[in-house]
């Protein structure tokens, strides 16, 4: 198997999302746009499978011997090497004409998301990081600037995203999730990727959903943690594996982790 750095890999995931913007941004607002519902009740577009198609092909071009995990057309290969994507992260939004939606594309090696970029061609910005390289973002005809989450250190002082009540509820942690939101400063439903982005920028310093997949989460981890934050299940496990996500600056980890703990789930 040849050897790529992970600078190499974030210039490939970066082409990637480049062509894949050209594709999104086309279908967006389109008057044709085919929108279908899929066994688990959500929807999906004719964008969402063509911009998965052309990413899959340019990973299979630039890196042949590597495993892909999609949204939309599932696991092929069985590397160590795994390139991780959401074609369109919001397609709710995306078919509705809400500019909050982007492609995610990352890349685990054993299990764990090393690179990862993020690009929403609707809001005009996009962000990547790889492991020890750092997190950046970059607003369409600017110069790129490094990404730190807040110094935020009391939950008091904690701007929330929690995005859906209703995932909250459906798991048992409603009284919980609402418990939080009194605490906080302020607290928002923002929702999708752009939640996490936003942490990675030191704008919101706390972010949690439920019912989420590894495609919905990989390529957000990197950015996080590359910029300073931490990232896990609503019950404190690594990694995009487990259903659900917690993030925050680092400091307000252990403080809000345990605000969701001592109660078993099933």
């Amino acid at each position: 198997m040849a050897e790529y750095s992970l600078s190499d890999d974030l210039s490939l995931a970066l082409a990637l999302a480049g062509d894949a913007d050209l594709v999104s941004f086309d279908r967006f607002t389109a008057l044709d746009l085919k929108i279908e519902t899929k066994p688990d009740r959500t929807p999906v577009t004719d964008a969402d499978q063509a911009v998965e198609r052309g990413i899959r092909a340019g990973i299979e071009r630039a890196r042949p011997g590597d495993s892909i995990l999609g949204e939309e057309y599932g696991t092929e290969g069985d590397s160590r090497r795994q390139w991780i994507i959401d074609p369109i992260d919001g397609t709710a939004n995306f078919l509705r004409g809400v500019p909050i939606w982007g492609t995610l594309i990352a890349l685990a090696i054993d299990g764990v998301p090393v690179v990862g970029v993020v690009s929403s061609p609707a809001l005009g910005k996009r962000w990547w990081a790889a492991k020890g390289h750092g997190a950046w973002g970059a607003t369409r005809g600017e110069e790129p600037v490094k990404l730190a989450v807040s110094g935020v250190r009391s939950i008091e002082d904690a701007v929330l995203s929690y995005n859906n009540i209703v995932g909250w509820d459906q798991e048992g942690y409603l009284d919980e999730i609402l418990g939080l939101t009194r605490e906080v400063w302020r607290a928002r439903a923002i929702g999708d990727m752009w939640a996490y982005m936003l942490l990675a920028e030191g704008s919101i310093d706390i972010v949690g959903e439920w019912d989420l997949k590894p495609y919905d989460m990989a390529a957000l981890i990197p950015i996080v943690e590359e910029a300073g934050g931490t990232f896990t299940s609503v019950t404190g496990e690594p990694g995009p594996w487990h259903g659900s996500a917690l993030a925050t600056n680092t400091h307000l980890h252990p403080s809000t982790l345990a605000r969701f703990a001592g109660k078993a789930h099933a």
